[in-house]
């Protein structure tokens, strides 16, 4: 078995070739030759970044503990990648477009680069991360005991982890320390940690295939074998708590995007957005050979080793139990490249975070003279982040101490994966909704990191170390509801998966309702507009009115961030684009704009801003503010237009639908006086018949002259009895559309005269009808029955209802071009406006009359018309009535019923 020295010595080695890696990366892009340092291939490898030490070490013993769960760590991250377009593409051009240098960056520079914002999002972030820290602390620890062996009778020779665990957390400090705060990049992209961390997934992956394949062919047999073993065992066994792997998946999900180090090489250290494109298919494929043998281990350890060893540990004690030393240290080697990888990248995105954010801004208020003083600044970020790296380190340190460095590694990162995941609902709404608000991503972000605290953080030191066990079985000063793994006395439910629905749940939520009641300010207005629409506007979202900046304090304040040769090489050549000699340029917007983005790569929007706005005095707007705004507005007024339009369209049709039901109230009334009267018109006739019948039958004595007036009711009665009804049947008939058509063609006046001579048969003579001929000789092809037929009924009409003291009807006739029109107008009183709509419904009267109608003529007219393709109407009138009969000339067949 390998020796602690050796492993250390390793280690030392390892550590040492990386560092010149990193170095001559850094070297070569310092001279231009970085070309192939920013490569998809180095992009997608760096994101291995994902595959800590809990991937290494502790997806196998999530294996062995809960089955194939283990599969959505790895599921949630291929999804993100998977759907680049719509999310991670965003991200990476806001970032690009922004120069944002962290998640913190991001969001607070989305919500009007607020610093409180900023500082919150930061120190959520320095608490998320803390247990991920230890969680590859307590990995390297753990591997270093198996080496080690167990502590004999008296205790010695064993591993003292809490010791260890201090040494590697000091060892990566000093490394982290070296390396990545050894000057302050222009840029916040770090060449030399992204091509180290490219090596290191290399040999990760290797390291832990080659466990694989020798546990598959050196131990089980080859791939057969293999699967028996896997079918035989409890992993073979597929069981699925679906809460579970829903939620780990969007855990998973949420954190790849929002974790510190991940968005550090996801978005910031992005250099082409083609590079994502392929990282889409590309990183996917890396997670499925990382997690390719993890079943297999899983297994193998179960089966080999004895019962109580640690399954987080079977990647190395696989191997040394089959004294496969050498492989065993490989597979160290790609743990320690694991935890090592994660604590430098995630420790410097932290320690970014923090200086800009924290530091400069207390610093920056503290210092008289503010921004404008003369002195150079960079040392001051410089051991801002050195500090920040110890400190941050120091309390994984603290918190390994605290949990004992005994608990699953997959538990303490879900923990971690949590605190991280609230950053989701503020970031996602601030990238895809206008309306999100910086007091809305406050609110959601401190309830949800709360929550995340109280039910996850502080449960995971066990019950009554932070929290009294009373808290987990009563609640809180004995509200129940409050109990941490039963919110709402909702019981039964994973504490994992309860904690990260409430948090998220109550995050988003409030994030929501709180964006609603409050009113962005202009600076939100505007950096929203700039993210939601990046795509339309990816240029800078503010301008400077330089009027009162002088150029000498600009480079003043830029010196002392950006250091003296680069400042001045920024103003000469400013200098020089401009046409101007000498070294200072004129203060205009552009140049304002990009100095602002200049010092935010290296000190944070945020505070990028602020520095600006103290040498300016104040922002006023751009061009592209102007066209984002208007963009803006021309949206909301859009929007605005059509909700007008529906609320017109709204009113319209709600004036139709109560004009409906005005005249369906109309008719209702209509019919229930059409069933009186036509049961008063049946029964009438019928009580005439049958009374005149019995007196016909039963009274002797008649006369004749008796007789024959009785039997004359009878036979009357019985003819208007007779007419109703084949009204009645005739309107059913066509409104049934089953009326048969007898198309004939012949002369106009020879319909109209036959008409006039039927209606006055039965008419008492008064009504003087007066016929124009102007249009004598028109010719129809159409049914002249059904014409005469309504002709008739309103030569009739004008008989009945004309109350004229010399009742006249005019018939004249007109002949346009495709129209031929008919018109009857009497000097009788006007129709009332109120039923002139509903004289063409069925059982409308609008007077009694002689009492022998029932309101059905005028419906038949308009239904007969219908069907020869015309129209009949009452035109209004000052004195009298009109009714117009229209009907084409020569297709007066067209409206035959179907």
């Amino acid at each position: 078995m390998a020796s602690l020295n050796l492993l250390v010595g390793v280690c030392l080695v390892y550590v040492a070739f990386l560092f010149s890696v990193a170095f001559a990366a850094e070297r070569a892009a310092v001279r231009g030759r970085s070309g192939w340092l920013r490569t998809p291939l180095v992009y997608t490898l760096s994101l291995s970044i994902y595959c800590t030490a809990w991937t290494f070490y502790g997806a196998v013993g999530y294996a062995a503990r809960s089955g194939m769960e283990y599969v959505t760590i790895y599921l949630g991250p291929s999804l993100v990648m998977i759907g680049w377009w719509w999310v991670l593409r965003k991200l990476v051009r806001i970032g690009r477009s922004q120069r944002v240098t962290s998640v913190a960056d991001l969001i607070s520079a989305r919500y009007g680069k607020s610093n409180t914002l900023a500082i919150v999002v930061t120190l959520m972030a320095v608490v998320g991360v803390t247990p991920y820290i230890a969680l590859q602390l307590q990995s390297v620890t753990l591997s270093l005991s198996i080496f080690a062996g167990p502590p004999d009778v008296d205790g010695l020779n064993g591993l003292n982890t809490l010791s260890a665990g201090f040494w590697v957390a000091a060892g990566l400090a000093v490394f982290t320390v070296l390396f990545g705060t050894r000057n302050l990049n222009a840029n916040e992209r770090h060449d030399g940690v992204v091509i180290a961390i490219a090596v290191e997934a290399v040999v990760k992956l290797v390291a832990l295939m080659a466990v694989g394949i020798f546990v598959v062919w050196g131990i089980a047999g080859g791939i057969g074998p293999m699967m028996e073993r896997i079918d035989s065992s409890a992993l073979g066994t597929w069981q699925l708590d679906r809460s579970r792997w829903a939620a780990l998946t969007v855990l998973s999900a949420a954190a790849f995007l929002c974790l510190p180090r991940m968005f550090q090489v996801l978005v910031v250290e992005n250099d082409d957005e083609r590079h994502v494109q392929i990282a889409s298919w590309a990183f996917p494929v890396y997670l499925m050979l990382m997690s390719l043998f993890v079943v297999p281990i899983a297994v193998v350890g179960l089966n080999l080793l004895p019962a109580g060893s640690n399954p987080d540990l079977f990647v190395v004690s696989v191997p040394l139990s089959q004294g496969q030393t050498g492989l065993a240290v490989l597979s160290f080697l790609g743990g320690f490249s694991s935890a090592t990888s994660m604590v430098i990248v995630a420790t410097l995105a932290l320690s970014t975070m923090v200086s800009n954010h924290v530091v400069m801004p207390i610093y920056l208020s503290i210092k008289p003279g503010g921004a404008s003083m003369s002195g150079d600044v960079r040392d001051v970020i410089l051991r801002a982040r050195r500090l920040s790296i110890l400190l941050i380190i120091a309390l994984g340190y603290l918190y390994y101490l605290l949990s004992g460095g005994s608990g699953a590694l997959a538990a303490i990162g879900l923990i971690s994966f949590a605190g991280v995941a609230q950053f989701l609902p503020a970031m996602l709404g601030g990238i895809f909704w206008r309306g999100a608000t910086r007091i809305g991503a406050l609110s959601g972000l401190c309830l949800g990191f709360a929550i995340w605290v109280y039910a996850s953080l502080l449960p995971s030191f066990g019950q009554g170390a932070v929290l009294p066990v009373s808290f987990f079985e009563i609640g809180p000063w004995g509200i129940g509801w409050l109990r941490p793994y039963a919110f709402f006395n909702i019981e039964g439910i994973d504490p994992t998966v309860h904690a990260v629905f409430w948090s998220l749940v109550l995050n988003t939520g409030t994030f929501v309702v709180a964006s609603l009641l409050s009113f962005p300010k202009p600076l939100e207005r505007l950096q929203g507009a700039q993210f939601v629409n990046v795509f339309d506007h990816s240029g800078q979202a503010r301008g400077w009115h330089a009027s009162v900046a002088a150029s000498e304090d600009l480079m003043i304040m830029a010196q002392r961030i950006l250091g003296a040769t680069e400042a001045q090489a920024l103003f000469r050549t400013a200098a020089k684009e401009q046409g101007m000699t000498g070294h200072l340029p004129e203060p205009n917007p552009a140049f304002l704009e990009r100095l602002e983005r200049e010092l935010s790569a290296s000190v944070g929007t945020a505070t990028a801003h602020a520095m600006v706005s103290q040498m300016v005095g104040a922002a006023s707007v751009s061009v592209e503010d102007l066209l984002a705004v208007a963009d803006e507005s021309a949206q909301m007024l859009e929007y605005s237009s059509q909700l007008e339009a529906k609320s017109a369209e709204l009113s319209r049709t709600a004036g139709q639908l109560r004009e409906a039901n005005e005249k369906l109230t109309q008719l209702s009334v209509q019919k229930d006086a059409f069933l009186g009267q036509i049961s008063h018109e049946l029964r009438t006739p019928m009580t005439s018949i049958r009374a005149f019948s019995e007196i016909l039958r039963d009274a002797d004595g008649l006369s004749v002259a008796e007789k024959t007036k009785y039997a004359s009711i009878i036979h009357v009665e019985a003819i208007r009895l007779t007419r109703l009804l084949d009204d009645l049947l005739d309107l059913s008939v066509l409104e049934n559309g089953q009326v048969s058509l007898n198309s004939a063609t012949g002369p106009l006046e020879a319909v109209l005269d036959q008409a006039v001579v039927t209606a006055q048969a039965s008419g008492d003579g008064r009504l003087q009808i007066v016929r124009l001929r102007a249009a004598a000789d028109t010719v129809l092809t159409t049914d002249m029955d059904r014409l005469g037929q309504v002709f008739i009924n309103l030569i009739t009409n004008a008989q009945k209802y004309c109350r004229a003291d010399a009742p006249q009807l005019e018939i004249s006739v007109r002949a346009d071009a495709d129209v031929l029109s008919v018109s009857f107008r009497d000097n009788g009183t006007p129709i009332p406006d109120a039923a002139r709509a509903l004289i063409f419904e069925k059982f409308a009267r609008v007077a009694d009359g002689d009492g022998s109608g029932a309101g059905l003529g005028l419906a038949i007219c308009r239904e007969i018309m219908a069907r020869l393709g015309g129209d009949i109407s009452h035109v209004p009138q000052a004195v009298g009535n009109l009714f117009v009969v229209q009907m084409p000339r020569d297709a007066a067949l067209a409206a035959q019923p179907v």
